[in-house]
């Protein structure tokens, strides 16, 4: 079984010290990778740019993109970009790629958003065009590449190409507005988990799996703040299945170790990535695991 790897993504800073001391931090913590997003939103960060400069402010510690929305980049000078990024972080880069889902982010921007199938033909091309530009450069080595999705379509793309497979923990709501997300239930994350091993085949042990956390809170009462949690989703999320899904990490810090060791024991997850808002609450956690190991 595949050994633990923790991300967080990097969010917005205003200054270089700062980027520099978020990821010192983490990598203290034993985190393995700082990932930039990619949203169009005001005040948000350059991912390339914060990707290169986590890299500089670590010594071990990778960097990535969690994920790129295709639709905003053209394959030739996302290519330029990848290859960019991968020499000057001395190959410490991974490229997350995903369809979109912020309808809002497309149509603020100008740029158009499709069906899913449109997405994702537009992603599988872009994969392909990436591939094709890559690998005409001289001495790169190819970066892991990691799909996002949890749709049939998205998880064939990803067992098929991808070295990384990350599951978001959110579906849209039936009946409500576009962006209208709801946690996934222990019960469908296993479901679509082992839609993943069925198609992936004899490649699932060299796919690792990543879930991205949506919410991490340390507390010694789970059953409290899984209420709390279940009140806010806009979903039918019951308390057992906030207490259940791989999604949350809910308790003490050994509580969440434990969590993170179930959820490799049931889903079959190897990686996790949390919002930079929960690193610091994660981080004591990744320690314990650590030490378990030693």
């Amino acid at each position: 079984m595949r050994d633990f790897r923790f991300g967080f993504t990097l969010g917005t800073h205003y200054c270089l010290d700062e980027l520099a001391t978020t990821c010192r931090t983490a990598e203290g913590y034993g985190f393995d990778l700082a990932l930039a997003v990619d949203h169009l939103w005001p005040n948000r960060a350059s991912p390339f740019q914060s990707t290169l400069a986590a890299t500089m402010a670590t010594e071990r510690m990778s960097a990535g993109t969690f994920v790129l929305n295709t639709g905003f980049w053209n394959p030739t000078l996302l290519a330029r970009e990848v290859a960019t990024a991968v020499r000057l972080s001395g190959g410490r880069f991974e490229l997350g790629l995903g369809a979109g889902i912020v309808k809002s982010q497309f149509t603020d921007a100008g740029f158009p958003f499709g069906t899913l199938d449109e997405r994702m033909d537009l992603l599988t091309e872009c994969i392909d065009r990436l591939e094709e530009l890559l690998a005409g450069e001289e001495n790169l080595v190819r970066p892991p590449l990691l799909v996002g999705g949890t749709s049939d379509r998205a998880i064939r793309l990803g067992v098929e190409r991808a070295d990384i497979m990350s599951f978001g923990g959110r579906f849209q709501v039936p009946g409500q507005p576009f962006g209208t997300l709801r946690i996934l239930t222990g019960e469908e994350t296993a479901e679509r988990a082992e839609f993943f091993r069925s198609a992936a085949g004899a490649r699932y042990d060299d796919i690792e799996f990543n879930a991205f956390v949506i919410g991490v809170e340390r507390t010694d009462d789970r059953e409290a703040a899984a209420a709390r949690i279940a009140d806010e989703d806009p979903g039918d999320l019951t308390i057992e299945e906030a207490l259940t899904t791989p999604f949350l990490l809910i308790g003490t810090e050994e509580e969440i170790a434990d969590q993170l060791r179930s959820h490799r024991e049931r889903y079959g997850f190897t990686s996790f990535t949390v919002q930079r808002p929960h690193m610091e609450l994660l981080g004591p956690s990744i320690r314990l695991l650590s030490m378990s190991r030693a």
